[in-house]
């Protein structure tokens, strides 16, 4: 069977790219600091029990800065939300809203953990 993961990517990016351009504005709303806190302990334990707890790869790909340079966090925040069918990588709409998914999304491609925000220094 043929990789489908490009053809995957090109429509998730599609898809997301509009949806973003009209929701601008509330892809930029901050949750709040409390949830920030419970966000960052989703993405190190579940997140990372796919994506390696370091978030370096494992079942699912590495979602370090590096790996993700190359991907635009309106994507990101789409499979965030979505998924990608035909792969483990399940929707996590039922658990998180648009502003979350972005904000995630933002973090992930700024350099996920955040270690300096969430731990003393």
């Amino acid at each position: 069977m043929p990789d489908m993961t490009p053809i995957l990517t090109r429509l998730l990016l599609c898809l997301a790219l509009p949806l973003a351009a009209a929701g601008t504005a509330s892809a930029q709303t901050e949750p709040a600091p409390e949830r920030q806190a419970q966000l960052v302990h989703m993405v190190r334990q579940d997140c990372g029990s796919c994506h390696g707890m370091q978030l370096t790869g494992g079942l699912g790909p590495a979602l370090t800065r590096e790996a993700l340079a190359t991907k635009p966090a309106d994507y990101v925040s789409a499979v965030i939300l979505h998924g990608l069918p035909d792969t483990p990588m399940p929707p996590w709409s039922a658990m998180l809203n648009e502003d979350e998914a972005a904000w995630i999304a933002r973090q992930l491609v700024g350099g996920f953990p955040l270690e300096s925000r969430s731990s003393p220094q």
